[in-house]
């Protein structure tokens, strides 16, 4: 059957739609109403985001991710990760590899199903912000460790309306006009963390975000809360590992580890992206 061929991967939660445009036959993929219908879950693949691989002059290959809305974002950590086993895996690069983002060159190493991602150096760090939310107010640490991210420490994971909460200090006038995923965290001990993340371009609860583990471990390490390596337990149960050799900001080498799965492999027919 004629269509677009596929992977779906997931990493720690986050689930991607990647595809291969090296030869830059499905360049529909990179329209917004295509990934919206693409990704909308129950009635097409579904997904967290869509990943678009492409050739690339200075690194083993490119991409273009983009979220399950159609926008476009600098990185993913998760969607990183996956990419990068799915290009070991369909022989477009070597375990050790490179690949050009929008929020620069990522560098990558797969071990069977886990991979390890060095991020590009974070931008824009700001401890002890305060918001007023709703006449509320509220204090958050801010980093864009590839996209931007707010970090919100509390004593009740459980208890915090994410869904609500997160919304509005998405669209909080501080952030604009880019907006900013939402992360809370609880701290468990010296070296746990456990997390929920509002991620814009989704909006909503996501399972996991790996540039949000980061964000936190990050705010964490330099809050003195806790110690490198830090294991962040994401909503999903799984475990990200973020390590740094950095003790402080600026953090220049920044590492995320966990575990990728690969889901299925298939051909879209016309159908899953009709309403595109």
């Amino acid at each position: 059957m004629d269509g677009i061929p596929f992977v779906k991967m997931s990493g720690s939660g986050n689930d991607f739609i990647i595809i291969d445009n090296r030869t830059g036959a499905f360049d529909r993929a990179k329209t917004p109403d295509f990934i919206k219908a693409v990704c909308e879950r129950k009635v097409s693949v579904g997904a967290d985001g869509l990943i678009v691989i492409e050739n690339a002059e200075t690194a083993d290959f490119s991409w273009r991710f983009f979220n399950a809305d159609g926008s476009e974002a600098e990185m993913c950590g998760n969607g990183a990760r996956c990419t990068a086993r799915f290009a070991f895996l369909k022989g477009i690069a070597p375990a050790q590899m490179s690949f050009e983002t929008i929020a620069g060159t990522i560098r990558a190493e797969v071990d069977d199903s886990e991979v390890r991602i060095q991020l590009s150096r974070p931008q824009d760090f700001c401890m002890d912000v305060t918001l007023d939310v709703d006449g509320q107010h509220m204090r958050c640490h801010t980093i864009n460790t590839g996209v931007p991210h707010a970090v919100f420490v509390v004593d009740d994971l459980e208890g915090v309306p994410v869904q609500t909460l997160g919304e509005k200090i998405r669209y909080h006038r501080y952030f604009q006009p880019a907006g900013t995923n939402v992360n809370f965290v609880f701290h468990a001990n010296d070296t746990m963390i456990h997390i929920r993340t509002y991620e814009r371009g989704v909006e909503g609860e996501t399972f996991a975000c790996g540039t949000g583990a980061v964000a936190a471990a990050l705010t964490a390490i330099a809050g003195g809360m806790v110690s490198s390596p830090v294991q962040i337990t994401t909503r999903s149960g799984e475990v990200l590992t973020v390590d740094t050799p950095d003790t402080a900001p600026p953090f220049t080498d920044v590492f995320l580890t966990g575990g990728t799965r690969l889901v299925y492999e298939g051909c879209m027919g016309e159908e899953a992206y009709a309403a595109g």
